[in-house]
């Protein structure tokens, strides 16, 4: 694809939005062909610096233009997911602004949506392509700041405050988005703390405290209530410590060959003078533009890809469910989006579901159930009696746990998973009653793709990952990883066959198949099956 032929589309021009047409416009000139917003009087003022781009108000103009490759979405947070969807769906590369969703299992969705329409979906976590950023992870990666021990981040300004979500997530997704680059792990252990003053339940200050593996620690401080705006950034390591202050005019990037060491067994102070570190100054919009226009050409994935913007709401949904824990004499706190005054899901008398879980709307938890802390399900689930879920699982749409089974921490459910009565989840391959390997860091993940089903009493061993559409026979052991549609029976599990998206077991000859039920065609490889017609039949 060149340039010429490449067509972008810009959704949503308020403030925001409308940096993004500038910016496209500089860019990409011609290529920018629609501008589109609901509010006319948006439409009318971005004319003025959108030459001769087209203006519309209705995103189906946009998506039915076979010209139009690719989709920027600046639009309101609680749209984000809705529209994403929408343009995945015609077949549109996307760059969302973030969040990318407003719940994990929407990220999951939309991710698992441009994998299957082998689309670029990137999310706008725009400090990653901060020049400035840029060098500091080259900083960690040469050495100059040694062992990383420390990070901290403060974002705090006099507003904008917002009514419709608290400052944790109007301001963190930032921060967090660069700890996850410069610290490549993900935190093993989430904390928050927060005030509220202005507003009902909806915190103004927050702390967010983070423990990440090899001993490195973060904090992130964000405030809407603070007298002046302030950016900064810290890293210390053993060798070396950085800072990072946006809010500076000049010298915004500083070294400090600082730190401590121990001589004959006792600290030191190692001090030195700062040196002013040079970075290129070109503007991060322009950059995160033209890497994803590079990304959709190339097909390469991009740095803030889907899985990028599922991890940074995970780590935002922990760290506000522990906000919600504590509420400290300041009422019960407001979820970060208001639901209704009804509650919109069933939960039995005698079952538990402690603080700061996230239950989707239509979802219905039965008897004797225990959710536990941090735990998101999502809407029209099924939970049967003496369901087990533990802390930090992530459990997708439409999914039904029958009786007596247990869905530990390193454990994901992906949507429209079924798991039969009495089957068996493990997240820990070696367990010994002496020797306790308790702590996320010990859980090895265990995945169910999408549309798996799981036969009563199967045994998943931990750190396997279930395709899409697998079926697992009741009573199987799995101990290796499952291709997508495979049939598993036996102990250890076997491929017996190959199961239709359906549900009906498939024959092949000569490597094709179609399902005597609903006439879907497959093909057969080396490893796996694949549907021919599964993106027009989905």
């Amino acid at each position: 694809m060149n340039n010429d032929a490449f067509g972008l589309a810009i959704v949503g021009c308020g403030r925001w939005g409308t940096n993004h047409v500038k910016t496209a416009g500089k860019v990409f000139g011609e290529g920018l062909k629609y501008v589109c917003d609901l509010d006319p009087k948006n439409l009318e003022r971005v004319k003025e610096i959108s030459g001769g781009t087209k203006c519309v108000t209705h995103l189906e103009e946009v998506l039915k233009d076979p010209e139009i490759h690719a989709v920027v979405i600046a639009t309101p947070a609680e749209t984000h997911y809705a529209l994403a969807r929408q343009c995945l769906e015609a077949n549109k590369n996307v760059l969302v602004e973030k969040p990318m969703a407003l719940f994990s299992y929407q990220a999951r969705e939309l991710d698992h949506l441009a994998t299957e329409r082998k689309r670029i979906l990137m999310v706008g976590h725009l400090l990653l392509y901060h020049p400035a950023i840029r060098k500091i992870k080259q900083l960690i990666q040469d050495g100059t700041v040694g062992k990383l021990q420390y990070i901290y981040s403060n974002r705090l300004n006099l507003g904008t405050v917002r009514k419709e979500e608290n400052i944790l997530w109007s301001f963190a997704p930032h921060d967090i988005s660069v700890l996850q680059y410069l610290i490549e792990e993900d935190p093993i252990e989430i904390d928050a703390k927060g005030g509220i003053f202005l507003q009902p339940g909806i915190h103004d200050v927050t702390l967010t405290i983070l423990r990440y593996p090899r001993n490195i620690h973060a904090h992130i401080h964000v405030s809407w209530l603070h007298p002046f705006k302030e950016h900064r950034l810290v890293v210390i390591g053993d060798k070396s410590m950085v800072v990072f202050e946006d809010s500076k005019k000049q010298h915004k990037l500083l070294l400090y060959p600082k730190g401590i060491d121990w001589v004959r067994g006792e600290p030191q102070k190692r001090d030195a003078d700062y040196q002013v570190v040079d970075y290129s100054h070109e503007e991060p919009l322009q950059l995160e533009l033209e890497h994803f226009i590079q990304c959709v050409k190339t097909g390469t994935p991009p740095l803030a890809d889907g899985k990028n913007g599922i991890k940074v709401l995970e780590i935002l949904e922990q760290a506000q469910a522990r906000l919600e824990s504590k509420e400290a004499g300041n009422g019960n706190p407001k979820k970060r989006f208001p639901t209704g005054p009804q509650q919109k899901f069933f939960v039995h008398e005698t079952a538990v579901v402690e603080e700061g879980c996230e239950i989707g709307e239509g979802t219905k938890i039965w008897h004797f159930s225990h959710i536990q802390k941090g735990a998101v399900i999502g809407k029209n689930c099924t939970l049967g009696q003496n369901v087990n879920v533990g802390n930090k699982v992530r459990i997708g749409n439409f999914v039904k746990i029958q009786n007596n089974v247990s869905v530990y921490e390193g454990v994901e459910l992906e949507d429209y998973v079924f798991c039969g009565p009495s089957m068996v989840f493990t997240n820990v391959l070696n367990p010994r009653c002496e020797f306790p390997q308790r702590g996320s860091e010990h859980y090895r993940p265990t995945v169910v793709r999408y549309g798996a089903s799981i036969g009563a009493n199967a045994t998943i061993l931990c750190g396997k990952t279930i395709g899409r559409f697998a079926f697992i026979g009741a009573g199987a052991v799995v101990t290796k990883d499952v291709p997508d549609y495979a049939l598993i029976v036996g102990n250890p599990g076997r491929i017996a066959g190959w199961m239709c998206r359906c549900g009906t077991k498939l024959k092949f000859s000569e490597n094709i198949g179609k399902c005597s039920r609903c006439e879907r065609l497959y093909r057969k490889t080396e490893e796996t099956v694949i549907c021919e017609n599964e993106v027009e039949m989905r």
